[in-house]
């Protein structure tokens, strides 16, 4: 990938807002994070067309909460062919950890998660998704 160099003009205000982001994000300079930026604003994009992303599903739950195992497991055979493999740990006695990664058009993936997501029990759940090219 080649390098591109050019100069960008901004009004007060955004440039303070730029650094703000680079701040928030910690970011080392206002470059990346315009890439940052660039970068989050294709995969929306390509979100928004329902075009083939990958990303993972990110899913943290008591197991001693219901059978969200058995539910989560009988969803993900209905998307085989989205998932490309998870991932299980134990973050405690009780909490646990699942990483599902993932690939397909974006409407698809959104709606496994949802559905992942959804299940009683789950604590905490959240989609993310990065363009494929």
């Amino acid at each position: 990938m080649a390098l591109a160099r050019f100069g960008v003009s901004l009004d007060e205000d955004l440039l303070k807002a730029l650094d703000g982001f680079v701040i928030d994000n910690r970011l080392p300079n206002r470059s990346q994070a315009i890439r940052h930026l660039i970068e989050r604003n294709l995969v929306e994009k390509k979100w928004q067309c329902n075009q083939i992303v990958a990303g993972a599903i990110v899913m943290l739950y008591d197991h001693h909460k219901g059978d969200i195992t058995t539910k989560s497991n009988n969803i993900q055979h209905e998307y085989y062919d989205a998932i490309l493999s998870s991932q299980h740990f134990h973050l405690s006695h009780d909490n646990c950890l699942e990483i599902v990664a993932v690939k397909g058009t974006a409407k698809r993936l959104t709606e496994l998660s949802d559905k992942l997501i959804s299940i009683k029990g789950i604590i905490h759940g959240k989609l993310v998704m990065s363009r494929t090219e």
